[in-house]
């Protein structure tokens, strides 16, 4: 894992702390690294309570209640569908912030239009919710690390700037 990955994931982490908050993730084309990288910071127990991968459609509507008709109408990469998997994973951990990642890591966008490296990024918590879309362009490792790095900064934004904070590019 990049240095700079991990310096991204200290400083989320130092903002909960000092709320004395605890986060947890919905995952879909990170396939866990998320979690991963934030549970490998020493005293993750304190903070972090539930991490899902939800890959398939079928995981994102059983786990963590997306509704079928999101999928139907707008694709699991959709800003409606980071939305709802991060509200699930609000509800269903009780923790004080959710994020989603749902995107296309590549190399190819197997049975979409979508273009490889698109991601939408969810936050929620009971004061509000964001949802925000990225493109990276590299591979596909590459752009898995994009994607949490850029759900990171944003989760940061989110906790600095207030929920209802709209400035943001949707």
């Amino acid at each position: 894992m990049a240095e700079g990955t991990i310096s991204i994931a200290g400083r989320l982490i130092r903002r909960l702390r000092v709320l004395n908050g605890t986060i947890s993730t919905a995952e879909s084309c990170t396939g866990g690294l998320l979690s991963s990288t934030l549970t490998d910071l020493s005293g993750a127990s304190q903070w972090f309570s539930h991490g899902w991968i939800a890959y398939s459609n079928e995981a994102k509507m059983g786990t963590l209640g997306v509704d079928p008709a999101l999928l139907e109408a707008h694709g699991a990469v959709s800003a409606q569908v980071a939305e709802a998997m991060a509200v699930g994973a609000l509800r269903r951990s009780g923790a004080m912030l959710a994020l989603s990642i749902t995107g296309i890591a590549g190399p190819l966008g197997e049975g979409t239009s979508k273009p490889v490296g698109m991601v939408y990024v969810g936050i929620a918590s009971e004061e509000g919710i964001w949802v925000r879309r990225h493109e990276s362009y590299g591979t596909r490792a590459e752009n898995r690390i994009a994607f949490i790095e850029f759900t990171m900064r944003t989760a940061i934004d989110f906790l600095d700037k207030g929920p209802m904070f709209s400035d943001a590019e949707e």
